[in-house]
């Protein structure tokens, strides 16, 4: 069993950061695996909703679908994958610390299918590493972003 959870405070209110995330299209501009996305644009995100994922993890190109199983606007939204070699449950979170402040918390669960118990820590350590990298990513790009539109 795989079970990872990371968080991150991100300086702005919990409102923008949470209208970012829950948009599929905005993806892969802070998930560094994630090269494109593909679901119904005129379908509002809501329980049901599939998505589909091309990826690049450890040099191998990888199609999945995520189903929306669960949203919540501003507080949290649930997807599950199941693909070749996992089914991988997400729930990506957000709080307000402040009315300027913001924890995000992603927590990913899942049951690898094709590797034994043994690997399992490793691809936690995998997955909590490529966590972190896309949360900093995404603080970076949101704060930086907000600020040239205050500045502007």
């Amino acid at each position: 069993m795989v079970d990872v959870r990371t968080e991150i405070i991100i300086n702005l209110p919990k409102e923008l950061v949470a209208e970012y995330v829950s948009d599929p299209g905005n993806t892969p501009s802070w998930c560094s695996h994630i090269k494109s996305v593909e679901w119904n644009h005129d379908t509002p995100l809501r329980a049901g909703v599939k998505i589909v994922f091309d990826e690049r993890i450890m040099r191998r190109h990888q199609r999945y679908v995520a189903e929306v199983v669960e949203i919540i606007p501003g507080q949290k939204l649930v997807v599950k994958t199941r693909n070749s070699s996992m089914r991988m449950e997400t729930v990506v979170a957000w709080q307000a610390v402040n009315e300027r402040t913001t924890c995000m918390t992603v927590w990913s669960r899942g049951i690898p299918r094709s590797f034994s118990k043994m690997i399992s820590p490793f691809m936690a350590l995998a997955i909590r590493n490529t966590s972190r990298r896309n949360l900093k990513q995404l603080k970076k790009m949101l704060e930086f972003s907000h600020r040239r539109m205050v500045v502007l």
